[in-house]
This record gives structure tokens, C-alpha cells and sequence, in this order.
């Protein structure tokens, strides 16, 4: 057991997992054995080779729909940071509050963006706002979410301790509970970081002139089934790299508790 977490901090210190690398990998060289062996038509699955020659092919292209995409994601994760933690907030304090609006969240997820989205297109035209609600709405729940069940499931022998102590509701709230329920704010918004870029990209499909789902439906049309996984892999990429970036500041944030939310 010791060394098993001996190995874990030297892991987290290198901040290099070897091990899902080398798997990564192993998958690429499988897949590119596959297609040539097979003799796989391009158009049904092009190899990682041919992948990343429409990478470099396609640079130019690929980074200014990638800078539009990037964008409308940044921008709607933000709201849904910023009015997630607010509303999060609020439903941890006032229990009646979340009684109310609660069902009226889990509502909004049941109905598909493909509804959603075309609507949003008809309300406030072909411009950016549209994806950037679209964005919104995928973020926003799980991190409100988990950040109000981390509010209420905090531990309450702290608060009794704080109210022998003289402490007031809100100043235990921000005290004890806050800073307990950091970690499961930051699961909810790993979730989201993961599903911002999928949704500017599902939003793009709808009504769009540029963006990374732009590029894909044309990839489609047009049969080039390279151009579209290297979307897609873009696509991959950016979502890693926004969750990265989260468990990032999560660690920084969250560092003198026991895993900082981490699973592995």
C-alpha cells in the first residue's frame, strides 16, 4: 500500500502518465495495421497517417474554424461557471429555493438540443449568441448541480462545532461548508469542460458559417473522411486540454485536501 502511493505522488509530480501514453499508442499502431492489412478504403476509414496528413494539409483552415468554436465554448463555459456557482450557491443555502427551481434543471436536460438549438437560431439570428446559450446549456447543470449536493452533504459535526463556537448560518456556510464542497464543484465542472466543446460544435451544426462543426458537416458532404476524423481529433484535444486545465486549478485550489478530486 505504501508503495502503491509512493507511486501515485511520483506520478502526480511528473504530471506524466505513461501508461495511458503508451495505451494510446498501441491503439494508433493497431488501428494503422488494421486499415493497410485490410486494405480499408479511405472513404470508410482513413489510418492515423492519413489523418495526420490532413492535419498538416489542412492547418490553416482547421485553426480559423477551430479559433471560432474555441471562442463560443470559452464564452458559454464562463456564463455557466459564473451563474452555476451563483445559483449552486443559493440552492445549498435556501432549501426551499432548491425545492423550487431543482425539478425545473432536471426538466431542461430531458428536452434535446436538437430542439433547443434551431429555436435559439430562430430567437436571436446566426451570430454567436446562439452557440454560446447552447454551450450554457449543456455546462450549467452539472456544475450548479454538484455544487449544491457538495453544499448540503458537507460535514455537519463542523457546523455544530461552529455554532457552539458563535458562529453565524452564513458565516459557517463560508467557513465550513464552501470549502468542503470545492471538490464536488470542480467534478461538476470537469463534466462540463469535457462537454463545452462538444456543444459549440452541436450548436454549429444547426446554423453556423464557421466553426469546427461547420468544417464537419462539409467533411461529410464531400466524403473526406480524413479531413473529418482530423475534426474530430481537434475536437478530442481541445476537450482534454479544458479538462487539464480544470484539474489544474482544482489541484492548486484543492491542495491541502486528501486527492484533490482526482479518481486515478
Amino acid at each position: 500500500m505504501k508503495r502503491r502511493s509512493e507511486n501515485i505522488k511520483k506520478k502526480r509530480k511528473s504530471g506524466i502518465d505513461w501508461l495511458q501514453i503508451g495505451f494510446s499508442l498501441l491503439i494508433l499502431v493497431i488501428w494503422q495495421v488494421v486499415v493497410v492489412i485490410r486494405d480499408v478504403p479511405e472513404f470508410i476509414l482513413p489510418s492515423p497517417v492519413r489523418v495526420i496528413e490532413e492535419l498538416i494539409g489542412s492547418w490553416q483552415i482547421l485553426l480559423d474554424h477551430t479559433l471560432v468554436t474555441v471562442t463560443e465554448a470559452f464564452l458559454g463555459l464562463l456564463a455557466s461557471i459564473v451563474l452555476g456557482s451563483v445559483i449552486g450557491l443559493a440552492m445549498g443555502y435556501f432549501k426551499t429555493f432548491r425545492r423550487m427551481v431543482y425539478p425545473l434543471f432536471v426538466i431542461t436536460q430531458t428536452v434535446p438540443l436538437f430542439v433547443l438549438a434551431p429555436l435559439f437560431i430562430l430567437w436571436f439570428g446566426f451570430g454567436i449568441l446562439p452557440k454560446i446559450i447552447v454551450v450554457f446549456m449543456v455546462c450549467f447543470f452539472p456544475i450548479a448541480v454538484t455544487f449544491a449536493q457538495g453544499l448540503v452533504r458537507s460535514d455537519s459535526g463542523m457546523d455544530d462545532l461552529l455554532k457552539v463556537m458563535g458562529a453565524s448560518r452564513w458565516k459557517i456556510f463560508r467557513i465550513s461548508r464552501i470549502p468542503q464542497a470545492l471538490p464536488y464543484f470542480f467534478s461538476g465542472l470537469k463534466i462540463a469542460a469535457t462537454y463545452g466543446i462538444v456543444g459549440a460544435v452541436l450548436a454549429e451544426w444547426v446554423g453556423a458559417q464557421k466553426g469546427l462543426g461547420v468544417f464537419m458537416t462539409r467533411a461529410m458532404k464531400s466524403f473526406r473522411t480524413g479531413a473529418l476524423f482530423a475534426d474530430v481529433f481537434i475536437i478530442v484535444l481541445l476537450s482534454l486540454v479544458l479538462y487539464k486545465i480544470v484539474e489544474w486549478v482544482e489541484q492548486m485550489v484543492c491542495k491541502d485536501m486528501s486527492n484533490g478530486g482526482n479518481i486515478v
